[in-house]
Formats: structure tokens, sequence, C-alpha cells
């Protein structure tokens, strides 16, 4: 599912194809992925003009000038693009935002419709209601190391938990973790601050080399753990030789269930809490 890197590419997109641009047209292919009424929506969008974008972990944003925003949550399969004639409109359009100056069609595309689309009176506003913690780009080692010090369960669900940080996803805390060198089943309160720091260090670096590269991962360094995640393709058919730590050629990557979610981890990079 897109994730927060993926989002922010989304954003930037956006940004450059949308702002200061006026809403002229609103198309509802597909009113599943509305989480407002559709007349609701066309009475908020439409003559309005988008005056800059946002986002907080993996919702988007499109701030309008009356200072109210168009909310975008991707959901499994959510994505963004732009079309100028119909008949060019990408394959499972399910809404599409009409701009007056380019003649750009925004198209929000989703092929299983677990997308939303909602308005909301601020960030903050929206923030509140859905329970969001702060964007894992922002939150700080010492707000960290807080929230995880008063938890006594397993590091991995704590990360995955959007009201204690939002935008991080499965993939992404096991790379955040091997970074670390933390394993997952770690309890939140055994963290040691110097630990919290260096998971707060790895939160920043694994997004930032993932915006970078436009969430491409086959473009990340070779030092990742995603490359031997299992749905990887770049190694030779055939061959294992992505199954193995990028630090320990001999050592192969571990991969178990926490909390109902496929992990990958170096057993020695990563060695198992004592029990």
């Amino acid at each position: 599912m897109p994730e927060l890197p993926e989002v922010e590419t989304y954003r930037r997109f956006i940004n450059e194809v949308a702002v200061g641009q006026t809403i002229a047209g609103l198309t509802v292919h597909d009113t599943h992925v509305l989480a407002v009424p559709e007349d609701e929506l066309r009475a908020a969008l439409l003559g309005r003009t988008i005056t800059g974008t946002g986002r907080l972990g993996k919702n988007c944003f499109l701030e309008l000038d009356n200072g109210r925003l168009l909310v975008l949550h991707f959901g499994m399969t959510g994505d963004i693009g732009a079309y100028r004639d119909e008949a060019d409109a990408p394959r499972f359009t399910r809404v599409a935002w009409q701009l007056s100056d380019s003649g750009l069609n925004l198209a929000f595309i989703d092929p299983r419709k677990f997308g939303r689309i909602r308005l909301a009176d601020s960030a903050a506003a929206y923030q509140k209601a859905k329970k969001l913690g702060p964007d894992a780009l922002q939150i700080t080692a010492a707000e960290l190391h807080q929230k995880l010090s008063r938890r006594k369960v397993f590091v991995k669900p704590l990360l995955l938990d959007q009201a204690l940080t939002a935008g991080l996803g499965n993939w992404i805390v096991d790379e955040v973790l091997f970074q670390a060198k933390i394993h997952p089943e770690r309890l939140g309160n055994s963290l040691l601050e110097p630990e919290t720091t260096a998971l707060h260090d790895a939160i920043q670096l694994v997004l930032s080399t993932a915006i970078a590269h436009e969430a491409n991962y086959r473009h990340f360094p070779k030092s990742f753990l995603i490359h031997a995640r299992e749905w990887d393709d770049s190694a030779t058919p055939g061959s294992d030789a992505h199954t193995f730590c990028p630090r320990h050629p001999k050592t192969k990557i571990d991969k178990f269930y926490v909390g109902g979610r496929a992990t990958y981890t170096c057993p020695q990079c990563q060695p198992a809490p004592s029990v």
C-alpha cells in the first residue's frame, strides 16, 4: 500500500501541477471512495483555488483558498495522476478534478477502492479526529523515547501504530529496525535512550532515502534490508543471493510473524531478546 514516501511523492506531483489552479469541475465515477456526500464535496470544491499542499503520515492535503482541506487517503492501491482528454484518463480513475487554468484533470486512481476522499477544516482538526500521532519525519528523538518508554509492547507494532507516529508501514518498520539493529520483539519500555535515538535516526534515514528515490525500492542502497524481502525480483532468477544480510553475507535473513505481520530480520544484527 502507499506508505509515507509514496504519498510524499504524490504530494510533490500535486504541488507541481495543481497549486494555483482553480477547481472548475468534479467528475465522480465511483462514490465508494467518498467519505463525504458528493453534493457536499462538489459545493466545497467548485470555484475554489488550490493554494498549497501538505501531508501527515499517509494522508495528503490539498489546501483551499478558504482555509479548508481536501484530504486524500490512498488505502492499499491508491495513486494520483493527471490527464487532459477523457480518453486518456488512467484506468481505475474514481474521481477527477478539472483545473481551469491548465486544462488538466487531476485523477484519484484506486483499483481496489479502499482509498477515501474527505474534507477537513484544518490539518490539526483532522489529526485530532483521526487520533494520529506526529508525522514520522517530524517526531523528535525525545518524543519517540517518551512514547516508547511507556509501553510494554513489542516495538514493531508500536511503530506501526499511527497514533504513536503517523506514516510508518510494514516494510519501512522492518527496515528501520534493521538499520537501528533492534529486534522487532524488543519491548518498547526496554529500549535505552541511545537505542531510541538510533531508531529515530533510522526512521529519518529510511524515509529520506525512499523519498529521494521516489519510493522505487530497486534503487535503494545495497545496504538496505528491503532487497532481501521475498517480493524483491532484482536477484538473478533461481538465486537466493538476495536472502542474505547485506552486512553479513553468510547470514540468512529470518522471516517470521510479529503481530500478524510478515517480519524480516538479521539474527546477527538484531539478536532476539532474552526471555
